[in-house]
């Protein structure tokens, strides 16, 4: 279990006991959540208010309702739930602590007011059900702004938060390691991923933009294509003398908003093997498969997947080589003998919709995952913004390049989590002795 599900389940393990005014009740298991992200659109400073949407996963196997608290000192609007997975609104109230005790979630707090879900289904056992809550916040301690700027300053205890500028400001300061990007309506996104076990005290700045200049006129000979503007690739130097490295053309996507996954137990590094689960969310309409394409110098055995939304058990085919042309599989580059893919099979995604699927295999890799002179020796890179490695039984670590948070699982296997909120890779390099 990596920690970032270990804490929100941590957070609502205890069982708070039930208030006299409640009456006596039979005892229910703890709500818990995964997968949270929140994005804040900042509003006009003169309101004090943001627009919260706000993506989380229930976990809780048979649980037919999420509470979400709103949060004490500010004053809540609520526009409504959807269903991630079908795109459905969903019924919704607002209900003081005591009543939420009373009808499903046992650690509420009696001071508090939360908003009750009705779920679309009730959670499959080892599944979810993914929902997006939008609401407004009202919060004149939190955000406000004068004539010198705007300031939102906010305890964020979630791991995947972006916070979007007010049309027409520019980003002045923010005190946690952000990404930066500009929407498409050319507002000014602030994203970020915590790394650890805290909450995050964020403080941004922003400031009113000068009015925009008009643009320039158009030469009437020159190409209107979009690319008409941009240099060549590669660009001159400003000297003309030479090209260019930069990359001006590069883009990336939010790494905060990526829900991307994968959990590695390790089996003994004398079989080079590991068993791995990883989970995907597919949004794009029409798409009816997942293809995995086996890293070169890797072998993959007993694959089977699953959607996490439903427990939908789902077919699955590994093809090798030619087989990958003859079956229509298209890959990014022709298959070559030795190409190997694992070709999930879903139900076409319907626009406005999407599927949250879970793909468990085991790899067999040499070339990365040994053992030399006596010690576990994993170096593998990993792509994704969340990555579990879990060492094998009775080993204990020794040696890690890559800053990660260590932790125990329940049957004393030790786990490395690695938050990687780079748009790129990280190269993973670990050692380990046998106790």
């Amino acid at each position: 279990m990596s920690p970032l599900r270990s804490r929100a389940l941590a957070f609502t393990s205890v069982l708070v006991a039930l208030s006299p005014l409640c009456g006596p009740l039979p005892a229910q298991e703890p709500q818990t959540q995964a997968d949270d992200y929140t994005r804040y659109e900042l509003l006009d400073p003169a309101s004090h208010s943001f627009r919260i949407h706000y993506h989380v996963s229930a976990t809780r196997p048979g649980a037919t309702h999420y509470f979400n608290s709103i949060r004490a000192g500010s004053e809540a609007t609520v526009h409504g739930v959807q269903d991630l997975m079908t795109g459905a609104s969903l019924e919704w109230d607002v209900e003081p602590g005591d009543e939420a005790r009373r009808t499903g979630h046992p650690t509420a707090s009696l001071e508090g007011q939360y908003i009750k879900v009705t779920l679309a289904r009730s959670v499959p056992p080892g599944g979810e059900v993914r929902i997006r809550i939008d609401k407004t916040y009202r919060d004149p301690e939190g955000y406000g702004g004068s004539a010198d700027g705007i300031t939102f300053s906010r305890s964020l205890g979630i791991d995947r938060n972006a916070v979007v500028l007010p049309p027409g400001y520019e980003l002045t300061g923010v005190n946690y390691p952000s990404q930066i990007g500009e929407e498409a309506d050319g507002r000014i996104r602030i994203s970020l991923l915590n790394r650890g076990p805290s909450s995050v005290p964020l403080r941004l700045t922003g400031r009113k933009l000068p009015p925009r200049a008009a643009p320039a006129a158009r030469d009437p000979d020159r190409a209107e294509s979009p690319s008409a503007a941009l240099p060549p690739t590669p660009a001159a130097s400003a000297s003309g003398s030479s090209p260019t490295t930069a990359r001006i053309d590069f883009t990336f996507s939010e790494r905060a908003f990526q829900d991307r996954e994968i959990v590695y137990y390790l089996e003994p590094p004398e079989t080079h093997s590991f068993r791995l689960y990883h989970d995907y969310t597919e949004s794009r309409p029409g798409v009816d498969r997942y293809l995995n394409v086996v890293r070169a110098g890797s072998r993959v055995s007993d694959p089977s997947a699953r959607v996490l939304d439903t427990g939908q058990e789902l077919p699955v085919e590994m093809l090798r080589g030619d087989e990958i042309t003859a079956r229509g599989i298209e890959l990014s580059r022709p298959a070559a003998p030795s190409t190997e893919v694992v070709v999930v099979r879903f139900d076409p995604v319907e626009e406005g919709q999407s599927v949250r699927l879970r793909i468990e295999e085991t790899y067999t890799d040499p070339g990365r995952y040994l053992l030399a002179r006596g010690e576990l020796i994993w170096d593998r890179n990993f792509g994704r913004p969340r990555n579990t490695l879990i060492l094998p039984g009775g080993w204990f670590v020794t040696a890690n390049s890559i800053p990660a948070v260590v932790s125990e699982t329940e049957d004393g296997r030790i786990e490395l989590h690695y938050v990687n909120d780079r748009p790129d890779g990280i190269q993973v390099f670990v050692k380990a002795k046998r106790r």
